[in-house]
């Protein structure tokens, strides 16, 4: 299963439209986002790629209220878990926060397959051996929204547990 990993998008609807219709396009069946989406009419543009969302809110929160009250429509496919998630896809268990540190400490219990964070805006996969000998990927898919670096996204395989930074296309906002 391939998925898309955003992070940090800060209500930057077109570019977050480019990535998860990109990441679709090369094969995405889920996208995680891994924080600062802000408001949630961010999210409800994504929709209808018809792609589960599986989302958390970051230091930039705004309305969690209506952010939760989306993902509770019948007809939605946001999964919102507030400040963290975790939660099992195509048998990878992952976990998703926004704060590198937290990230970290969460990637070496070895309790996860990967793990992802955004925050620092700055893309970034690395294999960690965590405290059980195995391998947690720990990734963080900079900010696609294009706040302060260019916007990026990462394009994971999850069976093959390859994971790839890409560039969004720049597209008219």
């Amino acid at each position: 299963m391939k998925i898309c990993i955003v992070s940090d998008s800060h209500d930057n609807i077109p570019l977050l439209c480019a990535a998860v219709g990109e990441a679709k396009q090369r094969g995405a069946e889920a996208v995680l986002h891994c924080g600062d989406i802000v408001a949630p009419s961010t999210l409800k543009e994504v929709q209808h790629y018809g792609l589960p969302i599986h989302a958390i809110h970051g230091n930039n929160t705004g309305d969690l209220y209506a952010l939760s009250k989306l993902s509770h429509a019948p007809d939605s496919v946001i999964h919102y878990y507030g400040q963290d998630a975790m939660f099992t896809l195509d048998g990878r268990r992952i976990f998703i926060v926004h704060y590198p540190h937290y990230a970290e400490a969460m990637a070496v219990t070895g309790d996860y397959d990967l793990v992802c964070y955004g925050h620092t805006h700055f893309p970034f996969v690395e294999r960690i051996t965590n405290i059980k000998g195995t391998e947690t990927v720990l990734c963080n898919p900079g900010t696609v929204g294009d706040a302060y670096a260019p916007a990026t996204y990462v394009l994971g395989d999850l069976q093959a547990m390859t994971f790839e930074t890409l560039v969004v296309a720049k597209v008219n906002s």
